[in-house]
């Protein structure tokens, strides 16, 4: 009798479940951005990482990754070894790129595969040296 039930249970677990229903469970429990734009917890890190930002070339960057929006804090090029955090819309950290390992997996899957969406916040003093360096002075002699 044991075995009846058990197999009843089994096989009622089976066929009682849609792909659908499946799909829109793991659809679900992906990190989806509530907030209208860039989230506020986010926009706090952003003005940290502003005041802390040790390179001219630091960025934050927003991708689409295994289905969720991240935000991608990119130190710059003024140092070796430095890491990039990932974090999701409520600013959980995903994992960091680079480093002296150079790290280039979150969960096991490239950051490759992200697709870019748009650039979040740039260190102004690269925008600067941008400017200033487009514009040559004449000579004088």
């Amino acid at each position: 009798m044991k075995s009846a039930v058990f197999c009843f249970l089994f096989l009622s677990s089976l066929l009682g479940c849609k792909k659908e229903d499946a799909a829109s469970a793991e659809a679900e429990n992906k990190s989806v951005c509530s907030e209208v734009g860039t989230p506020a917890c986010i926009q706090q890190k952003i003005l940290s990482y502003d005041e802390n930002a040790a390179c001219d070339d630091a960025s934050v960057k927003e991708y689409v990754f295994q289905g969720n929006t991240v935000f991608n804090f990119e130190p710059g090029t003024c140092g070796a070894d430095m890491m990039a955090e990932v974090y999701d819309c409520e600013c959980n950290l995903l994992g960091t790129l680079g480093g002296i390992t150079g790290n280039t997996k979150i969960n096991d899957e490239a950051f490759s595969n992200a697709v870019f969406v748009q650039v979040v916040w740039e260190n102004k003093e690269s925008i600067t040296l941008i400017i200033i360096s487009s514009f040559s002075t004449p000579s004088r002699g």
